[in-house]
Parts: structure tokens; sequence; C-alpha cells
């Protein structure tokens, strides 16, 4: 039996401007400018953290990546983590139950980035104003990541996973690719590129490995579950775009999270061949605007739709035969089948007219526009600012916000998950021990809360099974408590 797939994203935000125009201290304002607007810090606790513990039991590494533990954190009241990554501001959007879910949690990171933006400017010279971006790379070569993570049944063999994903994550950009004019590696360049349907694909070098900034691989096998370690496996994906679209973002999500669900329960024996060289397939796939390149397998040459039509295929026949509600709630898993089907019969036939919900189709229409306009070529910086443009974050300024991209949410709902957590995991329990208790809140994480209750040692309150906390079971605890003390005794009870 599939594991319920508690779902979450990592967006590590472009950052530009600022007073000095270093990127750590512009993160840092970010993040500490969100921390001063909500008038409240929870620490980070980094105790649990092991980055350089590998999913197959073997070292790739001279050294685990760096815990950057100065830089600065905070938790939200949703459930979220806000802190600087690198040189990067980071929404770690809290774990939640659904793809859906997951959207809209994701867009209500984007109100987070947009108040700590203005809080930030709002004591600056507008000379020195920063801006943020939802984007994968910042043109000069750097790339930056937008992580997604899936709960999956520790007893699959990771090689299954493998095995059973490569096809789907080759793939699935056709639908939610943020897109990019030019390239910015020498591979890409060799081939005179002038537009992708990836952002990220061709900074990606390995099929498998533990690395997520150098040698970056198509399948991450950091071993970091944030729960209980014998019953559950965080998978940590890091080859995705970061999409404005919250259709391409649902679809990136659901049908991911169908996929494991698949190989949970039958395995991978019925699934699609594998590009014979993963990585180049990728790259192609990402320069191939027309979707007709194909790539070579045991069975054939396949384009990545022929992927992705078998893929639809086998998730139909298994959600008409078991039903999926480890992924969703039945109208969700319907509703995604459809949204996944009408992706794929449009980019077979009419592309420009999933422009309202898929990104890299939504911005080379405003790209081949421009151009239209002004006779510009293929390459000309206009166009590159285009691009970036798209991702700004500023609704007054985004290309994003005016290309009349379909929403899933309304403002009111993306409002509201800017503060209140998810009420169907852990994350419920974190939010609103932070919205009550937080003067008496040490540090926080993924599966603990560390109270000073004002006597006695510390006390860990563990959270190693996402699934519990949730408002189900914990609302009537906290309506019986009135203190962080009262709130430990009776756990302890």
């Amino acid at each position: 039996m599939a594991v319920a797939k508690v779902l979450g994203i990592e967006t590590e935000y472009g950052v530009a401007g600022g007073p000095d125009g270093d990127p750590i201290t512009a993160s840092t304002l970010i993040v500490n400018a969100y921390a001063q607007h909500e008038r409240r810090r929870v620490a980070w606790d980094f105790a649990d953290e092991t980055p350089g513990r590998d999913a197959r039991s073997q070292p790739t590494m001279s050294y685990p990546p760096a815990i950057e533990i100065h830089l600065a954190n905070t938790v939200l009241t949703n459930g979220a983590r806000l802190y600087v990554d690198h040189a990067h501001p980071e929404y770690s959007s809290p774990e939640v139950r659904t793809p859906l879910e997951a959207v809209l949690f994701d867009q209500a990171g984007e109100l987070v980035m947009r108040k700590a933006l203005e809080t930030c400017n709002a004591t600056f010279d507008p000379a020195f104003a920063l801006r943020l971006y939802k984007n994968n790379s910042d043109g000069k070569g750097n790339s930056y990541g937008t992580h997604e993570n899936y709960l999956v049944d520790r007893a699959v063999p990771f090689d299954d996973l493998v095995r059973g994903l490569l096809p789907h994550f080759v793939s699935r950009m056709v639908f939610c690719g943020a897109g990019k004019v030019g390239s910015e590696t020498d591979e890409a360049r060799g081939y005179n590129t002038t537009f992708q349907v990836s952002a990220r694909a061709e900074f990606f070098e390995e099929v498998v490995g533990l690395e997520t900034t150098l040698k970056r691989p198509l399948i991450n096998t950091r071993d970091e579950p944030h729960s209980d370690a014998e019953r559950f496996r965080r998978l940590h994906v890091i080859n995705g775009d970061a999409t404005m679209s919250p259709v391409a973002t649902w679809l990136k999500l659901g049908t991911t999270s169908l996929l494991l669900s698949y190989i949970e329960r039958r395995g991978v024996a019925s699934l699609p061949p594998l590009p014979a060289r993963p990585v180049r397939a990728f790259r192609q796939f990402a320069r191939d605007e027309s979707l007709t390149v194909t790539t070579a397998t045991e069975a054939g040459e396949w384009r990545a739709l022929d992927f992705q039509e078998e893929l639809f295929a086998l998730i139909q026949r298994f959600v008409a035969d078991e039903g999926a509600d480890d992924v969703a709630p039945e109208s969700e898993v319907l509703s995604l089948l459809i949204e996944w089907r009408n992706a794929l019969d449009l980019l077979a036939t009419s592309p420009d007219d999933l422009a309202d919900s898929v990104d890299w189709i939504a911005k080379r229409r405003i790209l081949r526009a421009y151009q239209e306009r002004y006779g510009c070529g293929p390459l000309d910086a206009r166009l590159r600012a285009i691009d970036l443009q798209y991702a700004d974050i500023r609704p007054e300024k985004s290309l994003a916000a005016r290309a009349r991209l379909r929403p899933l949410f309304s403002d009111e709902d993306i409002q509201a998950a800017v503060s209140a957590p998810p009420r169907s995991t852990r994350a419920y329990f974190r939010g609103t021990c932070i919205e009550r208790f937080s003067e008496s809140l040490v540090s926080a994480n993924w599966d603990s809360l560390v109270f000073d209750v004002g006597e006695g040692p510390l006390q860990r309150v563990a959270m190693m099974d996402p699934l519990r906390g949730t408002a189900a079971l914990t609302e009537p605890l906290f309506a019986s408590v009135a203190t962080a003390r009262e709130l430990v005794v009776a756990l302890n009870g």
C-alpha cells in the first residue's frame, strides 16, 4: 500500500540590487525584513540536518553540502521556513497533503516574498531597491533551485525510484517548463540555442547523485527524511523549473505524485523505456520547442510527448483500477487527469492554446509579439530582459501577471495561506504553536519543536509522522491550553 504523498516545494528566489549589490546581504535583508514585519522570529533547529547522507549508502563526495547556520532563518505561522540558502532567499512551503494544496502554499510564498521585498525597500533609497525573481538562473551561468519533496515508502528500493522516474523527469518539461531565452552553458551555446523549453535543464550533468549545486543529477540521492526513517523516505527532486503558472505547478506535482503511487503499488516492470542517455535526452528536449526531437531507447526513438503519452495511459488505467486516494481525493485526481490529458492533446496539435497554463508557451507568446513589433533578433538583449521580467514578483512589473495565466485559487485563499497553516499535516501543529507560543519556542524544524516553559530543562516535542499534528487531531488540545507549559504538560500526560 502506498503512503500518503505528503509534499511541498522549496523555492530559491533570484535577487538583485541592494546597497552594495551583494546577494547574500540582500537575501539576509529580505528574510530579516519579513521577520520584523511579522514581529516574531523562531530560530531553525539544525540538530537533525544530515545533507551528506546518501540514499545509496555509499560515499560520493569528499565533503557533504555545507549547512549555513549563520545565515538568517525563521519559521512562519503557516508552517513554512524562510531563510537564506547560499546567496538566495528561500521559501520552503509547509508540508501538505495534496498537489493542489501544495500549489496554494507555493503561491502564498510569492506573497510572503513580495511583502518582505516591500518592507525591505521601504527603508532604502529607490536607487538601491531590491528585486526578486521566481526563476532559476541569473543569465550569467549561475543556477538556483526549485526543489520538490515527496513522502515515499521506505520499503521501495531506491533503484526502482530511479528506474521509474527517469522517463518522467526527462519529459515532463513539456507542460511544466518555464522557458528561457538563449543559453548559459558552453554545451547549449554550441547548439546556437535561441529558446529553451526548460530554464534549468542545461545545468544538469549526471543521472544520479548527491550534489545539488555542482554536477547536478536528475535523481538526487539526499536521504534526509525529516520523519521516521524506518518508515519513510523524502524524495528530494531538484530538476524542475520555478513556474509562475498555477496549473503548470499543479501538473508538475500531481503527475509526479501519481507516478510515485504507481511505483509503490505496482513496481516498475510496465513503465516506459529508459532513455539510453538520460542527461542528453533532458537537454535535447529542453532545446526542442517544436516537440519533435527524439531520443534513443531500447524500444526505438521516442519524443518527450511519447514518454508522457505512455505514462498518462498507464496512470489513467491505474487510477481506474485502484484509485489514488494516497495522492488526493478522487475529485482532485480526476481533475488532474483531465488537465494532463488536455495538455498533451494541445501540445500535440495547437501548443499556443496552452498559453494560459504552460509558462514556456506563455513566455514565448510575449517574446514573439515583441519581436514582431520591433523586428529584433532571437537573442536581442531586450528579449532577455523580457524573460527576466516575466518572473518579477512585483505585480506592477511582472509579465506573468499580465499573461492571463489561469488561476486555481482566489486572491483571498492565497492571502489566508500566508498566515494560516495547512490543516492536513503536522504543519498545522507547528504553525499554530508559532502563532500562539512563539515567545516560548527556542527553535523549530520539520520534525520537532523545542520549548522553554520557564522551569526545568528545554522540552523537545517530536513530530516524526507528517500525518500527525493535523487540525483534526490537535484542535481540541489547543482549545484546552493557554500557555506553552500547559501544552507540554498535556502532551507529556
